[in-house]
Parts: structure tokens; C-alpha cells; sequence
């Protein structure tokens, strides 16, 4: 059975929320109130309180089963997009777009989905549309990165995109930077998307609708070599 961690992001959340629902509780409880009032809110708190540790879980991943030259999902979710886009802010051409919409129960740990150097990231201020609206992944809040991977030396782009609810992207990556595969690349919280964009001769190993693990499910292959 895999140990579950409580994520970095999550430790100040989670005092912060533990201190409020402390001192709202305490007020209550010296109120002149029913009882009941003061179980039902001590009973309400453990659940808010139990859904904010769920939601700043992770589990550590494995990648000794991964192949070369394979795209991992970078992120928990479910596939709500596959298709050829025009990808205007870094490639100026035409590449295959898969995106993952995370609900807010799941795991919002994102992962670098190859092994290679960081050669761009950039933070764009923006809306807070949906997450899986089809213009969310150019007008929301996002932020890019792109990694060249170190088996065939291609290159990814990766964008995470704030949706309604989630109001903070963060991202650990800088430019010149060598990752590994499934290590942490940032994290989004309460819901939101990522979408990878892809050489349009990249194999797609997913199917829309289809569930995805973050570090686990294969999402793409790419040839040994491709062209410049």
C-alpha cells in the first residue's frame, strides 16, 4: 500500500484553516446557544477540515516501468480534449493538443511528463473561465513551460490553466533547468486543467473521457528521432 503525503502547498492552507475553524468553534461553544448548534458545527468543521487534507494528498510514483521516448500524464484528471491546434505562443505551428481536466478531488500535484532540460516558462495573467471551456487554455490564468526531451530531443509544452474555482497556479521550474520524468513541476489549486501540446507525429496512447494518473499513465509516444 502506497504512503499518502501532505503536499508542501498545503501546510500553511492547512493551519490557517484549522486556526479559523478553532476560534469559530471556541465562539459557539461560549455563546448562549443549543447544544446541537454546537455539535453540527463541530461535526461540519472536521468534514471541511478532512476535505482540505484529502485535497492536498499525494503519493510518491514510480518510473522504473516508463520506457524512453514516452509521454507521462502530468497531472490526475480525466481527458477532456485531443486534437490538432495551431499552438501560437511558443511553436507557431500546428501540434496535437491533449488536456486533462482535474476536478477538485483529485490529486493537484503536476508532474514534468519527460525527462529534459526547462527551455521556456512564462506566467500569463488572465480570466478565470471554466476549466474545460475550449478558450480557457488562452485566455484563463496559465503559465508555460516547455521542456526538450532528452531522448529524442523534442520539445513540449506544457500549460497549467487556473479554472473557476482555482485562483493560484504554482511552478517550480526554470529555464536551463535539468528534470527527471514524474518529478514535481508545480501544483493548481482546487480544480483546473493542463494541456500538453505534442509533435503531430506523436503516437496518442489515450482516449477522450478516459481517467489518467499523474506520473503513471502513458499518455503518448514519441519516435526515436524526429525531424527539426
Amino acid at each position: 500500500m502506497k504512503r499518502v503525503y501532505i503536499h508542501r502547498e498545503g501546510h500553511r492552507f492547512l493551519l490557517k484553516t484549522l486556526l479559523v475553524l478553532f476560534a469559530l468553534n471556541f465562539a459557539l461553544h461560549i455563546a448562549p446557544l443549543p447544544d446541537w448548534v454546537t455539535i453540527w458545527s463541530a461535526a461540519l468543521s472536521l468534514l471541511v477540515f478532512g476535505f482540505v487534507v484529502y485535497f492536498f494528498r499525494f503519493t510518491k510514483v514510480s518510473l522504473e516501468h516508463i520506457q524512453d521516448n514516452t509521454i507521462i500524464a502530468p497531472a490526475d484528471g480525466r481527458i477532456v480534449a485531443i486534437e490538432e491546434v495551431l499552438e501560437s505562443e511558443y511553436f507557431q505551428d500546428r501540434r496535437l493538443q491533449v488536456s486533462i481536466f482535474m476536478s477538485p478531488a483529485n490529486v493537484h500535484v503536476n508532474r514534468n511528463p519527460v525527462s529534459g532540460t526547462v527551455k521556456y516558462t512564462h506566467y500569463h495573467p488572465g480570466n478565470y473561465l471554466v476549466a474545460w471551456h475550449p478558450k480557457s487554455s488562452t485566455l484563463n490564468e496559465r503559465f508555460t513551460s516547455v521542456i526538450e526531451s532528452a531522448d529524442s530531443e523534442t520539445e513540449i509544452l506544457i500549460r497549467q490553466i487556473a479554472g473557476k474555482v482555482a485562483r493560484k497556479i504554482s511552478n517550480y521550474l526554470d529555464e536551463g533547468e535539468q528534470v527527471k520524468r514524474g518529478s514535481e513541476m508545480g501544483f493548481i489549486k482546487f480544480g483546473s486543467r493542463v494541456d500538453l501540446f505534442l509533435p503531430l507525429n506523436a503516437k496518442i496512447k489515450v482516449q477522450l473521457k478516459e481517467k489518467v494518473k499523474g506520473g503513471i499513465t502513458i499518455l503518448a509516444e514519441l519516435p526515436e528521432y524526429l525531424p527539426s
